[in-house]
């Protein structure tokens, strides 16, 4: 469900809450909680918009924490919550990670306040106007007949592949940007690229963009440092894959499910 942002919450919704205590984020009984917690001080608060009829709240624990709910880390959080409250937590991890890391002009130093619009931050002394940063990186399913090319990084866990992916770099368009990695990564050509779908990844403020390509030519050689293993797969026995809340493995079962209909 999209996000409806309003300046200010609306009276006759109920709210859900987004409260975080250093890297960790509370949750009640696997999801986010309607209420902050009880007898709790916090710090930060602020309204995100509304998400799923719901106005959504960030908050900061100061002191210490509930004995009721459970903290994790965000990762593992965005694996426990429901799949419908998942953009809500990330919206609220990108947009803590902002506040965070803009207190101060980058231009010439001045400590910044809020924006007109609630959610940029201003300099009153050079004028310079600071909004969330979102980085655009692409990630691309390649297939070779019934196969599909998958690789690994050296940091991944062991044993799994994923599709490849990269960061948009200045000037550079995504198409651009697609063909560069895949050569880069593991030294093959495409074609027939499209576009597939994305996905807000608060990891810490990417926005992925998925596509499928067919192979066009060239052999597999791994980008030294970045690429541990790549090869191809037949659809009927994939490795190990991402966790299911991923833009990889929504990326791979779109594609494995587009061959077996002939489509991609």
């Amino acid at each position: 469900m999209p996000f409806e942002l309003p300046q200010q919450a609306a009276p006759e919704l109920p709210a859900r809450w987004c409260v975080f205590d250093g890297g960790r984020l509370w949750l009640l009984d696997g999801e986010l909680p309607s209420l902050p917690p009880a007898g709790c001080a916090l710090t930060g608060q602020r309204f995100l918009g509304i998400h799923e009829g719901r106005n959504l709240f960030l908050a900061e624990l100061v002191g210490e924490p509930p004995r009721d709910g459970e903290w994790l880390a965000l990762r593992p959080a965005l694996t426990t919550l429901p799949a419908g409250q998942i953009p809500a937590a990330a919206r609220a991890a990108q947009l803590r990670q902002f506040l965070r890391s803009h207190r101060f002009c980058g231009h010439c130093a001045t400590p910044l306040i809020v924006g007109d619009d609630q959610l940029g931050r201003h300099c009153p002394s050079c004028g310079q106007v600071h909004y969330p940063r979102i980085s655009p990186a692409m990630m691309v399913l390649v297939r070779r007949g019934r196969e599909l090319l998958l690789a690994r990084s050296p940091h991944f866990t062991p044993g799994m592949y994923s599709a490849l992916a990269g960061f948009v770099e200045p000037g550079e368009t995504l198409e651009e940007c697609v063909h560069r990695e895949t050569w880069e990564e593991v030294g093959i050509r495409i074609r027939n690229l499209r576009y597939a779908f994305s996905q807000s990844w608060p990891f810490p403020h990417s926005l992925m963009l998925a596509f499928t390509a067919e192979y066009d030519g060239g052999d597999i050689r791994p980008q030294e440092g970045e690429i541990e293993d790549a090869g191809w797969f037949d659809i009927d026995a994939l490795p190990m894959l991402p966790t299911p809340i991923s833009i990889a493995h929504h990326l791979i079962a779109h594609g494995r499910e587009l061959i077996r209909n002939n489509a991609m």
